[in-house]
């Protein structure tokens, strides 16, 4: 059962690392952006690629790899995203799952559609009543709270987040003091995508990096936000955990159903919420 807990806490953790992205993506930008996952798996292969060159120092590599999808997220907003500011979300799915589609593609292209294994840098476990636990895990949900934190701190103290959220609640307001929103909107597109790659490349010692990575967590990954609520930090770290544990304890009795739990938790949540509202 404590490695079931553990599993299921591995998985929050992972799910937050990317669910956060999609959240503050479409807080901030009013966005649903499918093409995040395309982003978490080509951070995950500029990882694997710049691994060897740089004498194998996992934290570098990830470094780098968070690094070279900065221009790919700019771009990706200023020409694409921005564009669809203020228009249905209809037009806005559309066109970020042609960037998920050509993406997908162009990681196929490149590096192949053969699984590639990443071996967990610490190789090493600790013993907690009797069971023997991955270090690594214990660093990644450790990471994910640690992420929880920052983000807090950062859009409640630093200036940056401060406007974010002001344009949340009246962005012809903040526009009419002569602030570029627009600006700030992409650098939470760009955070939101580093996250991803971080989130990615955490995970990828424990699955295998393969062009589809990103399309199997995408669909649990949006549960988890419309669960927290969209836009919500606090909302969105607690439901990927519990999300998390669903698919833990799910897998740990009926292995068949642990997907599917997700979307039954959700629905039982928009339900609630229905009836609340």
């Amino acid at each position: 059962m404590i490695q079931t807990l553990l599993y299921g806490t591995t998985i929050g953790a992972i799910l937050y690392f990317f669910s956060i992205g999609l959240s503050i993506t479409f807080g901030t930008m009013k966005i649903i952006n499918f093409a995040h996952c395309m982003v978490y798996t080509l951070g995950v292969y500029f990882f694997i690629t710049l691994l060897p060159f740089l004498g194998g120092i996992f934290p570098a590599a990830l470094a780098f790899a968070m690094l070279m999808v900065v221009p790919v997220a700019y771009v990706m907003e200023r020409f694409v995203i921005r564009r669809l500011y203020g228009e249905s979300l209809d037009y806005a799915m559309i066109a970020t799952y042609a960037m998920l589609l050509i993406g997908t593609d162009a990681i196929k292209w490149i590096w192949g559609n053969t699984p590639l294994p990443v071996t967990d840098p610490l190789g090493t476990a600790m013993t907690v009543l009797g069971v023997s636990i991955p270090v690594y895990r214990v660093i990644i949900v450790a990471s994910s709270v640690a992420l929880f934190l920052s983000l807090n701190v950062f859009f409640k103290k630093n200036i940056i987040g401060k406007i974010v959220i002001a344009a949340l609640d009246d962005n012809q307001g903040v526009r009419c003091l002569g602030l570029n929103v627009d600006r700030y909107f992409s650098i939470v597109f760009i955070i939101g995508s580093v996250l991803a790659v971080l989130g990615g490349v955490l995970y990828a010692p424990i699955s295998a990096a393969e062009p589809y990575m990103g399309h199997d967590i995408l669909l649990i990954a949006f549960a988890v936000v419309i669960v927290g609520g969209m836009g919500n930090l606090t909302g969105t770290f607690v439901s990927a955990f519990v999300l998390g544990m669903v698919i833990a304890l799910t897998g740990r009795y009926y292995s068949q159903a642990a997907d599917t739990m997700v979307f039954v938790v959700m629905a039982a949540v928009l339900i609630f919420r229905g009836s609340e509202g």
